[in-house]
């Protein structure tokens, strides 16, 4: 019984290790991750989010989380909507180079999105993050 006790500790414990290899980098990169949000800028039948709204957003949300800096840039994204109707949306891209492995910036990150979402009635803001070597 008692094997049987440790050996499921052990098993529920390879649990909690990472699935993921570690990043080989090459000499001069460190492995980092990086985060992409996408920021559709339509807001139903209104105007969509202006350019000086976004800005204002990136000063008061993004730039005191993420004050090591950030890239803005304009994209466009389209989807099948209700109706297999075609929907194209402009959209703002938002790139950020955080450290591999950090629960912290995933709170921010979160609280970004779930103020973009508040601030400009929107359904939700996507997010990408992928392992990344980086050098600077």
């Amino acid at each position: 019984m008692r094997t049987a006790l440790v050996l499921m500790s052990l098993i529920a414990l390879s649990g909690c290790a990472s699935l993921e290899p570690r990043l080989s980098c090459a000499a001069g990169e460190e492995p980092m991750r990086t985060a992409q949000l996408f920021f559709g800028q339509n807001i139903g039948d209104k105007p969509g989010v202006s350019d000086v709204e976004f800005r204002k957003f990136t000063d008061e949300i993004l730039t005191p989380r993420f004050p090591e800096g950030l890239t803005v840039l304009d994209g466009g994204g389209q989807w099948t909507g209700p109706e297999n109707k075609l929907i194209r949306e402009a959209a703002k891209v938002v790139v950020l180079v955080l450290p591999a492995a950090n629960g912290e910036n995933r709170r921010k990150l979160g609280e970004v999105r779930q103020a973009y979402v508040e601030r400009f009635h929107q359904d939700s803001v996507m997010m990408v993050t992928q392992r990344a070597c980086v050098s600077f």
